[in-house]
């Protein structure tokens, strides 16, 4: 369908932002006109993994066409492209509406540093909604959107999901490229993901994952098997001896973390206490230590150049035309100060406690905590910034420096409104493990969540055509029990082609001859058992064939090539990019 045609589609997806904006303006820092989004939706392939879901974009995240502000309307400038995760939730056929709010320059868990006001808690409007990613959490949990993205480097994923209800995926860093986002602490962040579901989440990440080579922080999965046997009936889980546990004053606080470890051992879970004293030490290091001088590295510049004499708050106007935010531009200011010195000392202490936290990691299959001991009114956070803040991030401010993912999931409500959220807590691409242990807190069923790696003893196979989701070779695979791995592509030397009277249609992969330039082509991965493999490789018919096939990544996998005489009378599409890029050319997908 043309952009015209899908107007008043696009119209109906944002009469609930300009509805829910009557009672919270402050959600948004700019949504999509209904022409935009109506070519947004028209471009989308519409059989692809995230087709027909739409999603918010943290303001710190690059949309093409659109401003970046990092809520500081001076900093703001239009990027030309838009950041790789937001790329592949495009390709993924996701729709995106628009930039929500955050606490300036993503530094902070309450929401109230942006001089567009204070995004409110969707339970209660008198409360704190967190962030930094304030708005992301409130356009999922208000229903104007299906997930969110948000970034995450001492809990602004985790921190507003637990306070509005939702599910707050913080990944393994560098699991999903962070090319197109302001940086807070370039060497700590993440992209995160809301949603109100563990399918979805999983979903997304499935769709946002994968190593890019032009992100110097992308990681590639390890060459090991880092999953593990799947998660045992009855998981051993470590929690914070209930001496360390800090509430903050909050009467309901223990009573509904109590309840949660009640339902996990219900659920047959062995909840042990441990010494958190590690945990707790490297959270003390992000904003007492020397990593605030990678956010005064990352915007420092731009705060002394503009910081109003008065420290004025609020929007930019005469006598604070960057539109600083006072306590923002403090905290990074201190970064300015720290030595060298510091810094090796300070990564010396990391070394020890990351070793430690290891040897507590390697007892248990995941760690529980609470996701935040207490929540305050926007009035208390505003007469007390920066102590009640740091209260917000005692069990958060840990994870990116001791390299952890975390799963935060809905565990209850406060009596007067907001949510309580527990954090499930592991090693670095266990993200699967964690997805697995919450939908089984929240009953959900199952999500069909990527590893980060293929097991040893099966064969990773590469599809590009009729075998992805939602097409319709797609159940060939399932039926084998083919495990979903990644969407990812191929390096940059392959071609495709359209391939004349093939049903259903079907794609032509070509490696190039002596490694010559061609084009990224987009694939999913799945893993096979041997068995499997070899029951689908007798199956494939010519001109179709099973070879070796370069990811981005360097690696080799097996996957779907094409005998060249198949070719004759083919259309080349590689610049295209994918399968899906070709069919919703034709209105085929």
């Amino acid at each position: 369908m043309s952009p015209e045609d899908l107007l008043p589609y696009a119209e109906a997806l944002l009469e609930p932002c300009v509805t829910y904006a009557r009672r919270d303006p402050a959600v948004w820092i700019h949504t999509l006109s209904a022409e935009a989004l109506a070519s947004y939706a028209a471009a989308a392939p519409r059989h692809a993994p995230l087709a027909g879901l739409t999603f918010a974009i943290k303001d710190n995240i690059d949309l093409a066409g659109v401003p970046t502000t990092a809520a500081c309307p001076g900093f703001a400038y239009t990027p030309a492209a838009s950041a790789h995760v937001v790329d592949k939730l495009l390709a993924a056929g996701a729709i995106p509406l628009g930039k929500t709010n955050l606490d300036q320059f993503a530094t902070g868990l309450v929401g109230v540093r942006s001089p567009y006001g204070a995004p409110r808690n969707v339970f209660n409007p008198e409360y704190i909604s967190g962030g930094s990613s304030s708005g992301s959490a409130v356009a999922v949990a208000a229903g104007l959107v299906d997930f969110a993205l948000g970034t995450d480097t001492a809990g602004s994923g985790r921190v507003p999901a637990a306070f509005n209800g939702l599910i707050g995926l913080k990944p393994t860093k560098g699991r999903l490229s962070t090319r197109g986002v302001v940086p807070a602490c370039r060497s700590l962040d993440c992209v995160s993901i809301f949603t109100r579901d563990l399918a979805t989440a999983a979903r997304v990440l499935a769709a946002a994952e994968g190593f890019d080579p032009a992100d110097p922080f992308s990681r590639p999965p390890p060459t090991t098997n880092t999953t593990g046997c799947l998660l045992p009936a009855r998981p051993r889980l470590g929690v914070p001896r209930t001496d360390q546990l800090e509430w903050f004053h909050e009467g309901e606080s223990a009573e509904l973390f109590a309840e949660a470890l009640e339902r996990l051992r219900g659920l047959g879970a062995e909840v042990v206490e441990v010494d958190f004293a590690p945990f707790f030490d490297a959270a003390r290091l992000l904003y007492e230590g020397p990593w605030t001088a990678e956010r005064f590295a990352a915007v420092g510049a731009f705060i002394e150049q503009h910081l109003p004499a008065d420290g004025a708050p609020g929007l930019a106007d005469s006598a604070n035309p960057a539109g600083l935010d006072p306590t923002v531009a403090a905290i990074i200011q201190t970064g300015k100060t720290a030595s060298a010195a510091d810094a090796f000392r300070a990564s010396y202490r990391l070394a020890e406690l990351r070793r430690a936290a290891d040897n507590i990691l390697a007892t248990f299959d995941a760690l529980v905590a609470p996701t935040a001991g207490t929540i305050y009114m926007i009035t208390e956070v505003l007469a007390d910034p920066v102590r009640l803040n740091s209260n917000l991030g005692r069990y958060t401010n840990f994870m990116n420096l001791l390299d952890l993912c975390g799963l935060s999931v809905p565990a209850g409500r406060y009596s007067y409104g907001p949510g309580f959220g527990i954090t499930f807590i592991a090693p670095a691409w266990h993200d699967a493990r964690l997805l697995e242990l919450g939908s089984r807190f929240l009953g959900e069923t199952a999500p069909s969540v990527p590893s980060a790696t293929p097991a040893a003893e099966t064969v990773t196979l590469a599809v590009c055509g009729a075998h992805l989701q939602g097409q319709p070779l797609h159940g060939q695979l399932t039926a084998l029990g083919a495990r979903f791995l990644a969407a990812t592509t191929t390096a940059n030397h392959y071609q495709l082609f359209a391939l004349a009277n093939t049903t259903p249609p079907k794609p032509g992969l070509v490696r190039l001859a002596g490694g010559a330039t061609g084009a990224p082509i987009e694939v999913e991965t799945y893993a096979l058992s041997p068995e499997a493999f070899g029951r689908f490789v007798a199956a494939v018919p010519p001109p179709m064939v099973i070879g070796t096939v370069q990811l981005i990544d360097g690696t080799w996998v097996k996957g779907f090539l094409c005998e060249p005489y198949a070719l004759a009378g083919a259309a080349d599409i590689t610049p295209l990019g994918g399968w899906r890029r070709y069919l919703a050319t034709r209105g085929a997908a």
